[in-house]
């Protein structure tokens, strides 16, 4: 997962990363308002979920303390972080300053 991970976030398209869990309630609250974005925002924007659990060496490397925690990144650059669930407009409008 590691190489295609680091492609992944490689791209010239905004990628939002979601660090979750199975066993994590607030996941659960924030997976909707991710595909929701995801619909809404279309091919502007790629939105993945990374299992913290089943991938715990990218989570060790991007310092993963909590979840949910999502992670903006851009040609392999991080633009933004955030931990715990973000509301839709609030995502939606930080999403909009980077695209």
């Amino acid at each position: 997962m590691k190489a295609s991970f680091q492609s992944i976030i490689n791209s010239e398209i905004p990628v939002l990363v979601d660090f979750f869990a199975e066993w994590c309630g607030p996941c659960k609250v924030q997976s909707p308002i991710l595909k929701e974005i995801a619909s809404e925002m279309g091919d502007k924007i790629k939105v993945i979920k990374i299992d913290v659990d089943k991938n715990q060496q990218i989570a060790a490397q991007y310092n993963i303390q909590g979840v949910p925690t999502l992670m903006l990144f851009k040609n392999g650059n991080t633009l933004w972080r955030q931990s715990g669930v973000t509301a839709k407009e609030q995502l939606k409008n930080i999403l909009k300053t980077h695209i």
